[in-house]
């Protein structure tokens, strides 16, 4: 059950940031009042991730993969932070966040102005050869995957609302004939650089994750229920490093049992409200 009283709640996380370099660590739940849907607040209906496995086990997989992502990710990018990515980009500037690191591949941290986020699970934006490297921007892409197969979304589109996903998947059962196409380089297997289940983060990313978490006096989660280890490890990392965690989101989260504060509510009502406290400034803790 959500907390009933959020601007007591809000009121006692400004006043724990207060005096503190804190990184924020945010997950899917801070995004939803974007429009991208997540996997597990309550209410989120059932669905199922592509795996890293499944892409890589056929290519009709890989094809099935690629006409839904080319309609899914137009809905990523025409998405903008909210409340709750502005408020956060606010305690960067007043000091209070010294680094935001962010499991979402949706770049909402960057439109909203936050620096240097460091983006554990990649971005939509971007598409990667598996093959040989090679790196060209999704809007570049797209325009191949329209030239080659004319028409496609716009049918799509006409059938009704298309239900999308977290990573920039779609809900499309009849691809029809979509042609999916191969890297321009090499011929290789091109794939969104977004880390998919069951794929291992980049370690030189957890390693400077790591860092920053360090370099701080506290580790604040928003908007993630922990589930997946590429962000339970730093709640685990802040507790056995003796570093306060505070966690506001809705739901239980695996990390509630190491939490200083935890608060179950809506990120974009939490955070600016703690914004404006701290800016105001009633908070000063001795």
């Amino acid at each position: 059950m959500a907390d009933s009283d959020p601007t007591r709640r809000a009121e006692e996380l400004a006043e724990l940031l207060t005096g503190r370099r804190t990184v924020v660590l945010t997950g899917a739940g801070i995004s939803t009042s974007s429009g991208i849907p997540d996997y597990r607040s309550p209410g989120s209906p059932s669905r199922t991730p592509m795996t890293i496995d499944a892409f890589l086990a056929s290519s009709e997989n890989r094809r099935r993969y690629w006409a839904r992502n080319h309609l899914g990710w137009r809905h990523m990018d025409a998405a903008q932070p909210n409340a709750a990515h502005r408020a956060i980009t606010t305690l960067q500037t007043q000091g209070v966040v010294s680094g935001v690191i962010t499991q979402n591949v949706d770049m909402l941290h960057m439109k909203a102005g936050s620096h240097a986020a460091i983006d554990l699970h990649g971005s939509y934006a971007r598409v990667r050869c598996l093959d040989c490297g090679s790196v060209l921007s999704r809007h570049r892409h797209a325009e191949a995957l329209e030239a080659a197969n004319p028409g496609f979304t716009r049918r799509v589109v006409s059938r009704g609302a298309i239900e999308v996903a977290p990573d920039a998947d779609a809900a499309l059962e009849d691809i029809g004939d979509f042609v999916m196409l191969d890297c321009a380089e090499c011929g290789g297997i091109l794939k969104p650089d977004i880390v998919y289940f069951g794929e291992a983060v980049a370690k030189e990313l957890v390693e400077h994750a790591y860092a920053l978490l360090d370099e701080a006096d506290a580790l604040l989660i928003a908007g993630s229920s922990l589930t997946v280890m590429s962000g339970l490890r730093f709640a685990r990392r802040a507790a056995s490093t003796g570093k306060p965690l505070y966690i506001v989101n809705r739901g239980g989260t695996r990390a509630d049992d190491l939490a200083e504060l935890k608060i179950d509510h809506r990120c974009e009502v939490i955070l600016p409200a703690v914004a404006t406290l701290i800016e105001t400034p009633r908070c000063t803790r001795v």
